[in-house]
């Protein structure tokens, strides 16, 4: 239960709906607690976590494409007058501790960007622990990072001071 906070803030990325992220991060624990016997001491819990809840995300991902979308249209238009209200006090944490523009930036990356620079750069896994979460070699990792790194670059550049 100790990295419950962890999962929770990389499920809120993954599914960036509240809802979602919960149910994410439950299934991740009834998964890990129905294959506890599969852990091997000695190992990274943590990591063992993150691959559960990268899978998991995964199979849902693949469901839903299958299965039709139901959109509440009123909800959709009141989306744009949400205010800070709608927002879970997870999402209130979360955002507060990053800064607004890299929110925004971390936000605007590409899926498989945002998690590799996630992952690496705030839950500070090692290249090979997240190459195992998403089941990608560890040089895809590695590019991954980089290119989402300098994508975070260009779109936060416009906040430096220019020197004269």
């Amino acid at each position: 239960m100790s990295h419950i906070d962890s999962l929770y803030g990389t499920a809120l990325r993954l599914t960036r709906r509240a809802a979602d992220a919960e149910d994410l991060v439950q299934d991740t624990f009834l998964k890990a607690f129905r294959s506890a016997h599969q852990f091997e001491p000695g190992t990274n819990l943590k990591a063992w976590l993150f691959t559960i809840l990268h899978n998991t995300f995964r199979n849902m991902r693949r469901h839903d494409g299958r299965s039709p979308v139901d959109v509440d249209s009123e909800a959709v238009e009141r989306a744009p007058n949400a205010g800070p209200a709608d927002e879970s006090p997870e999402q209130i944490l979360s955002r507060r501790a990053l800064d607004a523009d890299l929110q925004a930036a971390l936000d605007a990356l590409p899926e498989a960007f945002r998690q590799a620079v996630w992952l690496r750069d705030v839950e500070e896994f090692s290249y090979a622990e997240i190459a195992e979460m998403l089941s990608i070699p560890v040089g895809t990792v590695m590019s991954r990072i980089s290119r989402g790194r300098h994508m975070l670059f260009d779109r936060l550049s416009h906040l430096r001071p220019v020197n004269a």
